[in-house]
């Protein structure tokens, strides 16, 4: 698994998965990447180099615990950017990793040639998402049949009243069988520290986001699942618009995890706003 030195001299470890022009991800959580598999068969139009965060995966743990939070991973994608010889990328993000690309493509918009938002959080722009947007939209699923316990659990979450985000998990999945429990256990956060720090103080800053995200000239595609509490199709219509040249794509019957739930039309949608790339390099 090839690595590279963070300006603050952690060493982080990417995967490479596929052939192409390389395409950068980075994951959520933060955990381990290998959620993202290779984002349905995306890796046979283009190049994934998949990032494993700092202190997750195959990535060293930072002396300095405070370089978790979000903002500061911009820096760790902007290295690897460098080490891979890259004049522009192509940079996708998925959940809590969308708030990285957007931070990022905020602090180095020309150094973006397409953006993909997959599943995005909004918290980078500080829109928010309250509670009942998310349990109208846990109403589509009212005939499954882990519906009910599942949906008491997301209402006292959403009333200050509980906290078993475990219970609510079946919502961030378009089917909730077999290979998405598989799928979930495999992908828990193992770092909790990094989870926690992920969104310290300092962290995020809204209004200069959205000020540079105005001017932003490239490309952007935020995707959503039609189902997903966690980032409802609503929030990403709204969180598209700060953009000049956005497009929205809600995928039909998906979750947090469109790759998983419908992998043909995922990639049909990834590909196509991709397209073959334009950054070329030796190193990859």
């Amino acid at each position: 698994m090839p690595t590279f030195s963070a300006p603050d001299g952690t060493l982080l470890a990417y995967r490479m998965i596929g052939d192409g022009d390389p395409v950068v991800c980075l994951p959520g959580g933060p955990t381990d990447s290998r959620y993202l598999g290779d984002l349905g068969g995306l890796s046979t139009h283009r190049r994934l180099i998949v990032l494993d965060l700092r202190g997750t995966g195959r990535s060293a743990i930072p002396e300095d615990t405070s370089s978790y939070r979000c903002d500061r991973l911009v820096d760790d994608v902007e290295a690897l950017r460098e080490h891979l010889g890259l004049p522009r990328m192509d940079l996708l993000g998925h959940s809590a990793g969308t708030n990285i690309a957007t931070q990022y493509a905020a602090r180095y918009p020309k150094n973006v040639s397409k953006l993909a938002l997959i599943g995005p959080s909004t918290r980078a722009v500080g829109i928010a998402i309250n509670g009942e947007t998310r349990r109208d939209l846990a109403q589509l699923r009212r005939n499954e049949p882990w519906f009910p316990a599942a949906f008491a659990a997301l209402e006292a979450i959403t009333t200050g009243e509980g906290s078993d985000s475990e219970a609510i998990t079946p919502f961030f999945y378009g089917r909730w069988d077999a290979a998405a429990q598989r799928h979930h256990a495999a992908g828990r956060p193992s770092n909790q520290e990094a989870v926690a720090l992920f969104a310290a103080d300092g962290a995020f800053g809204p209004e200069s986001t959205r000020a540079a995200l105005a001017a932003f000239e490239a490309p952007v595609l935020l995707l959503a699942g039609e189902y997903d509490v966690n980032s409802p199709p609503q929030s990403a219509a709204e969180f598209a618009g700060l953009f000049p040249a956005a497009t929205l794509v809600v995928q039909p019957g998906a979750g947090h995890y469109p790759w998983l739930d419908d992998a043909d039309r995922f990639v049909a949608t990834a590909a196509t706003f991709l397209g073959p790339g334009s950054a070329h390099t030796s190193e990859v």
